[in-house]
């Protein structure tokens, strides 16, 4: 028994907080009646319209009503909404009947827009209590002033309800009065009350949200430490205190002589409902709203998201009436402290009711969306493709196996069957982040509002891989945003590139935001303390703390050094979100807000594509498995070049997609490659071992790049093209690619969410660092030749061969040559350049990577040390062993010190280039490493005359 079937074990019901067409059409929902003992279902207005905007669930529907003059946009909703909840009804008869009445309900609401309407609310409840005609349904009504008397009068008509929309225990009283009224109302008409079945609904994460935030900015303001502790102490309780309190006034309202007489005549108390129980702040349990409520005659409305998590790791115990006295004492101090809780819970209700009122107008819009287009999803962006006919095959049988054998489903559900079998459930989080942002957006609004039009010009991540690539995408797809300030996103130990960004900000007026999953990465720390010092010297050190800011797990050493620090602000990462998938969770979103953008509008888009995604559609209709179908198809049949195209105004994604899909599934032996940025060519140097993806941003597309595409189409190349309606839905290619990535990580037989060998160079650096912090040197090296300012060293096994191909004596051109030499069809060139990441430096090695791929005719890759280690570096090492790597190192002309540490920014970074070189040398991998002077950019020019020479030669 799986711990949501043993909750009924303690006289809670499960019910599934989602429907929509596929779920039950599929066999989802009685798979999880089945498997997971579900017991009732609550429909969502905007799960509705994220389907219907986002997937083919309604096409067929919406098509015959595309001609209905007669029907209105509602009307047309409403012919949709209904058909999927008799439905729900009709497949979960069953549990109505084997629980006999007590569960198998499904709930559907009165439109939101009526929440003030007494009379509205009766005639709509009636229409679709009537056009249901199900016994096994629930309307929902809003416990607002004028929802109240709406209960009585539906109770005593015969009507089952859900009173939806409860924060305040006093509210939750007036909702049962009202139906100990309606009972009785019916009973003295002559009618039975024994059919009739009702729930309260007690909305439980929102109240945390509110109370939380208040608590924070509380704390930011007081000095007095006993008060701070206090408020410490009931942070992440008020909302479960608050249950179990309402829970007890339950037991109290239902018992007694004015109930038991009710319950002789058939009554059946009116259960409390535990409903937003998705877990919004990562600090806390993911399945903590569900554990800690766990009681007899009560039910949990539960998202998709929470409902996997606690499949894996829930942990069921009747916590619900554990601990009351603590319960008290929370809502105490909770009074002692001055926080309005009335206050909070009536503005919950007010914002509950505008949500939802937002939520059903987007709803209906996508009706009408869908209904102008004859059913097409128009919401999300289009995926096309033309594979040769092999590959076709391949991704076919890829396809049929995903749909055959329900893996989409045990994606969703964190089966670790589909990977390795080991620790991957652990690492899914991001499936519902973009869920759990969208209830923190107060908080994101807030921070926006922090730095909008005020005293920060500019804002500064220092952050590593996963935690920069995605910023830097944001960053660069939405620009500087008038009133905000300019974000710079340093990932680099490289001095000059430091010294860049030092001298573009005003150090007095700039934030910065030290980005790290573990708070234990070794650049942002050091990083930190550079700019903390540097800070501290420009506004003083009782100031500095005030404009740093850090997001990073709960309880990293980060965020200790930032208390210490006396930091802004923390902000919270997931921990089952590894590093590459986060860029939808706080490490993407968080400086997206700082630097203005409408992360509203980008989380609201980005659901539609996770909707698109759902668990229960099926495998050919969804995106992100088909891509991910494609993808690993590709790999495991020697296409592992995946070739990224994509338009000016997008095109740092490719940047992000190389460290997910090489850092995911470069290992074992296997793997992508990635291709980023390079140049389109002559159809003659790409080989049978690419992929390409066209990322076309339609709002501003290239006509040459349709053009190269098309080309590469017809010359039987397999292409993938992704239509991206304009940079708001960026989300939606982040969510889209990491399902891809997850799925090909599954069709290539490996684990997408570990990357070991990361961890090796980050051994081999800190040795190095170690030795040089012991001795003020870095170990002694031997030159394989010099020319022209240039060193080449490379490890003793590649010398050897070199030596052979070259001849002992060989020059620098010549030793390039027999390196190059080495590669062979199907195998790829990368640039590993340990340098300052400026255009002059780019220039010039884009140049020598494309006289390599049009001399050798192989995909080609570059990449800027250290900041590839935490992303393609594992594909390097862990991946086919098919690349030929040219590192290339310099001296520092301007090193910069380490506050605190012996070495400076100049050694880690030598240190970090020897311990990659090393760990390649240890794979048995094709490298050469050529070291320049303190004069980079003359240095390339040889380089570039070098290679061109011995190319030529």
């Amino acid at each position: 028994m799986n711990p949501l079937q043993s909750v009924t074990e303690f006289g809670q019901s499960i019910w599934f907080d989602y429907i929509r067409r596929n779920l039950l059409v599929s066999g989802e929902l009685d798979r999880l009646i089945r498997e997971d003992g579900l017991r009732g279902m609550t429909s969502n207005p905007a799960i509705f319209q994220k389907a219907i905007a986002g997937s083919a669930d309604y096409a067929e529907t919406l098509a015959g009503l595309a001609g209905r003059s007669d029907l209105d946009t509602q009307a047309a909703y409403e012919h949709l909404a209904l058909e999927d909840i008799r439905q729900a009804a009709n497949l979960i008869r069953p549990v109505y009947e084997s629980t006999d009445r007590l569960d198998g309900y499904v709930s559907l609401e009165v439109s939101p827009r009526l929440a003030h309407d007494t009379q509205g609310t009766i005639a709509e409840a009636r229409r679709l209590w009537q056009a249901l005609d199900r016994p096994n349904v629930m309307i929902k009504v809003p416990a607002t002033p004028a929802g109240l008397p709406v209960i009585e009068t539906l109770l005593s008509e015969g009507i089952n309800i859900n009173v939806t929309l409860l924060f305040a225990t006093g509210v939750y009283e007036q909702v049962a009065e009202a139906y100990l009224g309606g009972l009785e109302k019916r009973l003295a008409s002559g009618g039975d009350i024994d059919q009739l079945a009702s729930v309260a609904s007690v909305f439980i994460s929102r109240i945390d949200i509110a109370v939380d935030n208040l608590i924070e900015e509380r704390l930011a303001g007081t000095t007095d430490h006993e008060e701070a502790d206090r408020l410490n102490s009931i942070t992440g309780k008020v909302a479960i205190a608050n249950a179990k309190l309402t829970y007890q006034r339950y037991k109290e309202l239902f018992s007694g002589p004015r109930w038991d007489s009710l319950a002789e005549q058939g009554a059946r108390p009116q259960r409390l409902l535990w409903a937003s129980t998705g877990v919004k702040n990562p600090a806390y349990r993911d399945v903590l709203y569900i554990e800690e409520l766990i009681g007899q005659d009560t039910v949990n409305t539960v998202p998709p998201a929470t409902m996997d998590a606690f499949r894996e790791h829930g942990e069921p115990r009747a916590r619900l009436e554990e601990d009351i006295a603590g319960a008290h004492a929370v809502m105490n101090s909770v009074r002692q402290l001055g926080i309005p809780l009335d206050e909070i819970t009536d503005q919950l209700l007010r914002d509950g009711v505008r949500l939802f009122v937002e939520a059903f107008d987007k709803l209906l819009g996508a009706v009408q969306d869908a209904r102008a287009t004859e059913g097409e999803a128009t919401s999300i962006d289009e995926q096309g493709y033309v594979l040769p006919g092999d590959l076709q095959s391949a991704v076919d049988a890829v396809l049929d196996d995903w749909q055959e054998n329900n893996k989409v489903s045990r994606l969703w559900a964190r089966d670790a069957w589909l990977w390795s079998g080991k620790d991957e459930a652990h690492w899914m989080d991001w499936l519902e982040i973009t869920c759990e942002q969208l209830g923190h957006l107060g908080d994101l609004h807030r921070i926006s509002r922090t730095v909008e039009g005020k005293y920060f010009t500019d804002a500064v991540l220092l952050g590593m891989g996963g935690s920069s690539l995605a910023p830097e995408v944001i960053r660069n797809t939405f620009g500087d945003l008038e009133d905000y300030p300019n974000l710079h996103v340093l990932d680099s130990t490289d001095p000059s590139q430091i010294a860049d960004v030092e001298a573009a900000v005003d150090l007095s007026r700039t934030l910065f935001l030290v980005s790290s999953k573990s708070g234990s990465t070794l650049e942002p720390n050091i990083l930190m303390d550079y700019f903390f010092a540097r800070v501290s010297d420009a506004v003083g050190p009782e100031k500095a703390g005030r404009q740093f800011g850090a997001v990073t797990d709960p309880g990293s050493q980060l965020e200790k050094t930032a208390t210490e620090r006396g930091f802004r602000r923390v902000f919270y990462g997931v921990p089952g979100i590894g590093g590459r998938y986060s860029a939808l969770s706080n490490f993407g979103i968080v400086p997206a807000a700082v630097i203005g953008v409408d992360v509203e509008n980008l989380l609201d888009r980005t659901e539609v594509m996770v909707e698109a995604c759902a668990a229960c559609v099926p495998a050919r209709e969804n995106p992100g498995v088909v891509l991910g179908a494609i993808l690993g198809a590709a790999g495991n049949a020697g296409r592992d070049k995946v070739t990224v195209i994509a338009s000016a105004g997008i095109a740092s994604l490719g940047a992000w997609l190389e460290q997910l899909l090489a850092e995911s599934t470069g290992k074992d032996g296997k793997g992508l490659i990635p291709v980023d940025a390079e140049s389109p060519g002559s159809l003659d140097v790409y080989g049978d071992d690419r992929i390409f993806v066209y990322l076309r941003l339609n709002t501003a597309p290239d006509s040459g790049q349709d053009a190269v595409m098309d080309t590469l189409e017809q010359a039987g190349q397999p292409v993938v093209r992704i239509q991206v309606a304009d940079i708001y839905n960026l989300g939606q290619e982040f969510f889209r690619w990491e399902i891809a990535t997850a799925v090909a990580g599954s069709v290539l037989g490996i684990n997408p969410f570990d990357q070991p060998d990361v961890e090796a160079s980050k051994i081999a650096t800190r040795k190095l660092t170690e030795a040089y912090a012991a001795s003020g040197n870095l170990p002694g090296e031997t030159p394989l030749a010099a020319a022209g300012g240039l060193t080449l060293y490379t490890d003793a096994g590649n010398a050897a061969m070199l030596k052979e191909i070259a001849g002992s004596d060989a020059s620098c051109p010549e030793f390039l040559k027999a390196h190059f030499g080495r590669i062979a069809a199907g195998d790829y060139f990368a640039l590993l350049a340990y340098l300052n990441r400026n255009n002059a430096h780019t220039e010039i090695l884009q140049a020598i990577r494309h006289q390599m791929r049009d001399h050798y005719k192989v995909a080609t890759c570059l990449g800027f040390g250290p900041r590839f280690l935490h992303s393609t570096g594992q594909a390097y090492k862990g991946g086919p062993n098919t690349g030929v790597f040219l590192q290339i190192t310099c001296d520092e002309a301007n090193d910069l010190a380490v506050p605190g540490h012996k070495y400076s920014f100049g050694v880690v970074k030598a240190a970090q280039a020897r311990g990659d070189f090393e760990v390649l040398a240890e794979r048995k991998r094709r490298a050469l490493r050529v070291h320049l002077g303190e004069d980079t950019l003359a240095g390339l020019k040889v380089l570039e005359a070098m290679v061109s020479a011995a190319l030529s030669g």
